[in-house]
């Protein structure tokens, strides 16, 4: 191995991968669950409800889980999002329902929402309780393309409405990013299988995994087969620094994909000087999990300000307890190799130029790297972007209207493959919406 690469596994005692990669925040209790929604004070024009994405009607849920009922907490969660339990663990609820929770003009505390939410959902499937039904079979088929939060969202509904779905996921295992693209920490104990699993309960649904759109279905045979469609495919390419070439210039998010599903996180090599380029959610979680790993020094270069970085202020404080040091207002410049195996990156300085343009001092620095982690932006996969060809496409993202349907009649889209990279609950959503559009639409 080249001088200045420290690629190794193992670095860590097996007690502390258990301890770096347990649940970063523990349920609460029976009792702590009370505390809590005893603080809610059950707005009657809740702003929190307006946060959500997904309108979930959080004063209700909270108030029935103060009384008591947690089976009808859980259906007002469920209704209004399918992957409440997953969302519970990772939405950014410091920025959407918690950030608007009025108690945080009180005292700075808002109340606890998203605990309580996975408070709820987690008691609904511990219990085993399927509280959906679906409608009467009507003899329509949907086709939903892509296992990820958006297309079993959109599933469910059609399922719900009495349709057959069949859903294609590329990979081997349904999911999507829930699976896949979230940092270990913050989905334990297979959780998002357990999701799946309760998603599809409610019958009517086939996945077939191993199937990518534009390799093993296309669009076109897809319309002629199937009553209507809906592409949930996301985002699952990557963009590139141009530098790939070196050993230890690895993209972040299928490094979090393979930590997602290894075994023995002892097995995963890591470096020992990690610097990571690109400020979004999953810069900060392969960061940290870097950190996690055993690697001493852990350093993000992201090319614009804090306030820019696509990560929240939750998530950057999160990554500096971590030991990650975040340097912003630059850019990567040069890779330096050594043996074929990159020692060090140079970066150059950056700033705003008096019309808001971003460019770059002149001023550079060099930072010591065995590996680095590309975290800057995600895009179609060549096959599915050419099997997509039959829609409007603008700047790689499928174009849709309010109820998520594409330029083709009977064509729907939704997730990051509308939106870019965005949140499981926005993809959620999205689903939703379509699945009333498509259900409207086959019942006409």
């Amino acid at each position: 191995m080249a001088e200045g690469a420290d690629i190794t596994s193992g670095r860590l005692r097996s007690e502390e991968y258990a301890r770096n990669f347990a649940d970063l925040a523990p349920p609460l209790d029976h009792d702590g669950a009370l505390v809590e929604a005893d603080r809610c004070y059950f707005c009657y024009d809740a702003p929190c409800i307006e946060a959500c994405p997904t309108g979930i009607d959080i004063p209700s849920f909270i108030r029935k889980i103060a009384t008591g009922n947690l089976k009808g907490s859980a259906m007002d969660i469920l209704s209004a999002n399918i992957m409440g339990g997953m969302c519970a663990r990772v939405c950014p609820t410091e920025v959407l329902c918690e950030g608007a929770c009025v108690r945080n003009a009180q005292d700075a505390r808002p109340v606890k929402i998203g605990q309580l939410q996975r408070h709820a959902t987690d008691w609904l499937f511990d219990q085993g309780i399927q509280p959906f039904d679906r409608a009467v079979p009507t003899g329509k088929r949907v086709a939903v393309v892509g296992a990820g939060p958006a297309g079993l969202s959109c599933a469910h509904g059609c399922a719900r409405g009495g349709h057959d779905v069949v859903v294609y996921e590329c990979r081997d295992k349904p999911g999507g990013l829930n699976e896949h693209g979230i940092a270990a920490y913050k989905v334990v104990n297979d959780f998002a299988q357990k999701e799946v699993a309760f998603i599809t309960a409610i019958g009517g649904i086939e996945i077939r995994t191993g199937q990518m759109l534009g390799r093993d279905v296309e669009l076109a045979d897809l319309r002629k087969d199937f009553d209507a469609v809906f592409l949930g495919i996301g985002l699952a390419d990557v963009n590139h620094l141009g530098h790939e070439g070196l050993a230890g210039v690895v993209s972040a998010i299928h490094y979090i994909e393979r930590l997602r599903q290894v075994e023995d996180l002892a097995t995963l090599p890591v470096g020992r000087n990690v610097v990571v380029i690109g400020g979004g959610s999953t810069a900060i979680d392969i960061a940290i999990q870097s950190r996690r790993l055993g690697a001493e020094h852990v350093t993000m270069v992201y090319r614009r300000g804090p306030a820019q970085m696509g990560a929240t202020p939750h998530e950057r404080v999160l990554a500096q307890v971590n030991g990650v040091k975040i340097v912003p207002w630059a850019r990567p410049r040069k890779l330096m190799g050594e043996g074929g195996h990159v020692r060090a990156i140079e970066c150059e300085l950056t700033r705003l130029d008096d019309r808001g343009e971003l460019i770059a001092t002149g001023d550079s620095f060099t930072l010591a790297a065995d590996m680095l982690f590309t975290a800057i932006g995600q895009k179609l996969v060549p096959d599915a972007d050419r099997s997509a060809g039959l829609l409007t496409v603008d700047r790689g993202k499928i174009v849709v209207d309010a109820e998520r349907q594409t330029s083709l009649p009977d064509v729907w889209a939704g997730g990051d493959v509308v939106h870019g990279p965005d949140l499981t609950v926005v993809a959620v959503e999205d689903g939703k919406i379509a699945a009333r559009s498509i259900n409207r639409r086959l019942a006409a």
